[in-house]
């Protein structure tokens, strides 16, 4: 027999109520952030609007090299990265235990992921892949300027291609991706290294190879440190800070260097790339050429980074699969930042091109199926829900910055007819109700 739930007296259930509400005033965890539609409410929220301005170009642009769309999931195992960055990635990341016992953590990165997914499914697939992705991403680091808890990125990657033209073909869709955004030359360049050319001056100095990757962390953080850690670091290796400051003001491309930048001056972009072995990525997956874009300025961050990783496929496989890759990332924060200072995002603003005005309460289910059709026809309309006054709803289509409004209404004749207004020109014409939405999209392109 069930028991009948006792109800609580409307005293206890007053000062619960009263409980609960002085708990409710939430904010966001540090390093994420609320995005809203514009105008934002106030200096520290993000647009929502310029958001999927960037998703859209990065879309556009990825689909017109070729490049197609994956994803995979926020929460992945947490071996897939401690396999290759070691247990000291962990620090930066958001892992925990789930309920199955499976030690897991939101993606900090998108290639590992990518790896996965292909040595689950490569001969599935033609090779060249090239493929591109929108993720989230999450690390638990400190917060500084272009560097949150939380971003997007646009990732593209092409595996199965050992050929310099695969890693040509990269730097000029980051570079064109970059333009679409409406950044020229005066705004950022393309600093082209390889990871190859450092590993033969290490070795022809003798460096101890199980000390390489260490010595590539200090080369990494060069620009970011003092020359007296810089030395002291390098000394430590056996090296001399002036023989690597010699060898990277000297600037002399490899082979493989060479064969990008003709590539690239081929198409035209040659003046967006230099030679700069002061970058050389600090993650330790990189194998060969390796670039970052930064603006001219110097004022950010580095906008996008990448290279080639040629061992990560077999890494993540267990040796079943063996592909060249190569990829860039691209983040938003610093990106977004770079557009908003040279002025190069545009004015988001509610865009509705079609308000319906309910005048006539009595024409208001003529008026939803208008509404409907217009819709179905891909045109954006927008009306109020409920009664309102006509210069009420006139002043909602101008909120909206509708393009027109139309309005049924009774003829003369007794035939109902379709009143449509330009707001631009303030022109007015009578359209059949049945032949509006064919009109709206012949009129809107």
């Amino acid at each position: 027999m069930h028991e009948t739930p006792r109800r609580r007296p409307p005293r206890l259930i007053m000062a619960l109520t009263r409980t609960t509400n002085q708990h409710m005033a939430f904010e966001r965890l540090p390093g994420f952030r609320d995005f809203y539609p514009e105008p934002l409410p106030q200096a520290d929220t993000a647009s929502a609007d310029a958001r999927q301005y960037l998703f859209d170009h990065w879309r556009r642009v990825a689909r017109g090299y070729g490049f197609r769309e994956y994803d995979g999931p926020p929460l992945e195992p947490l071996e897939l990265y401690t396999a290759k960055s070691g247990a000291e990635i962990v620090g930066q990341l958001y892992n925990f235990t789930d309920k199955g016992g499976r030690e897991i953590s939101l993606r900090p990165e998108m290639t590992p992921t990518l790896a996965r997914l292909v040595a689950a499914h490569e001969r599935h697939f033609k090779k060249p892949i090239k493929w591109f992705a929108i993720p989230q991403l999450f690390r638990y680091e400190r917060q500084q300027r272009g560097r949150l808890r939380e971003h997007f990125q646009f990732n593209a990657d092409i595996l199965g291609e050992s050929d310099v033209a695969a890693d040509a073909e990269l730097v000029a869709l980051l570079i064109d991706t970059l333009r679409a955004l409406g950044l020229g030359q005066e705004d950022f360049v393309i600093r082209l290294s390889s990871r190859n050319a450092w590993h033969d001056f290490f070795a022809s100095r003798h460096g101890d190879p199980a000390r390489e990757y260490e010595f590539f962390q200090v080369i990494d953080k060069l620009e970011r440190d003092t020359p007296e850690n810089n030395r002291d670091k390098l000394a430590r290796l056996g090296f001399k800070l002036d023989d690597v400051s010699a060898f990277i003001s000297g600037g002399q491309p490899t082979q493989e260097l060479q064969a990008i930048v003709d590539n690239l001056a081929a198409r035209g972009l040659s003046d967006y790339v230099k030679i700069d072995y002061a970058v050389i990525r600090g993650l330790a997956y990189y194998t060969g050429p390796v670039f970052e874009a930064f603006d001219r300025q110097g004022q950010f961050r580095a906008i996008a980074g990448g290279g080639r990783y040629d061992n990560l496929v077999k890494l993540i496989s267990g040796g079943k699969v063996d592909l060249p890759a190569l990829g860039f990332g691209m983040g938003d924060v610093v990106l977004l930042e770079l557009l908003k200072d040279r002025r190069r995002l545009p004015a988001f603003k509610p865009a509705v091109e079609v308000f319906c005005l309910v005048e006539e309460e009595t024409l208001r289910p003529a008026s939803l199926r208008l509404v409907h059709d217009l819709r179905a026809a891909g045109c954006v309309t927008d009306y109020f829900l409920t009664p309102a006054k006509p210069d009420k709803q006139f002043k909602r289509a101008l909120e909206l910055n509708a393009k027109y409004t139309v309005r049924l209404c009774q003829a003369p004749d007794g035939s109902c007819q379709a009143r449509v207004k330009n707001l631009a020109t303030r022109e007015e014409q009578a359209v059949p109700p049945g032949e509006a939405a064919a009109w709206f999209k012949t009129a809107l392109g």
